[in-house]
């Protein structure tokens, strides 16, 4: 994702707003990107109006120093700003359902490190499902090449200084409740086949891989 600082823009979704129908119908993705990921960069905005020597920071350099920032702010930057990193990630890494599997470096990785797709995606799968309340499930990979699945509650991000962010399910309820009512697990067996696959292995090989 390209670098921004203060203030925030909700970036545009890059498809249409039935393009991942049926998996994500139009009511629960326009409900998703225009009311709860807006409200994540507004709040953000709002916190850093108040603190100009943290404006020209990105969102990434926020979330990743989160010691170093001021107290009052930090627990705002935490959920707010994490909240925009995440869903940004989310919508991005999504595009209309075809099927497709991994190809190329990327999917190497995954054989190796995974044993295979199927054995990827039942890991994968059981992170999402078995995560807790709200909170995502991340496909990351460290600075050697080597990718793992990582769980985070709520709007925490993993560690960015440690991981390159492949991409990630969202299993807050608002991602899939209007369509899905409690059926979490359907939800994340139809999200993979919404993988956008060339740019997972984009930012695979940016990481360097």
């Amino acid at each position: 994702m390209k670098e921004e600082t203060y203030p925030f823009v909700v970036r545009p979704l890059p498809y249409e707003y039935d393009a991942l129908s049926p998996i994500i119908d139009e009511e629960t993705l326009c409900f998703h990107h225009d009311k709860h990921y807006k409200t994540y960069v507004d709040n953000l905005n709002n916190t850093l109006a108040d603190y100009p020597e943290l404006q020209q920071m990105s969102l990434k350099d926020l979330i990743s120093n989160l010691d170093s920032l001021p107290g009052a702010a930090r627990t705002s930057i935490r959920n707010n700003g994490g909240g925009a990193y995440n869903h940004e990630l989310y919508f991005d890494a999504m595009k209309s359902p075809v099927g497709q599997e991994p190809t190329g470096s990327l999917a190497e990785a995954i054989k190796r490190d995974f044993g295979s797709y199927q054995q990827f995606k039942e890991k994968m799968k059981q992170a999402g499902v078995t995560q807790f309340g709200s909170g995502w499930a991340y496909l990351v990979s460290d600075k050697e090449g080597k990718l793992s699945i990582l769980q985070t509650a709520n709007q925490e991000t993993p560690d960015l200084n440690a991981y390159i962010p492949i991409f990630l399910v969202d299993v807050w309820e608002h991602a899939y409740y209007l369509q899905y009512q409690n059926r979490r697990a359907d939800y994340v067996e139809g999200w993979f086949d919404l993988i956008n696959w060339r740019k997972a292995q984009k930012r695979y090989e940016e990481a360097g891989m």
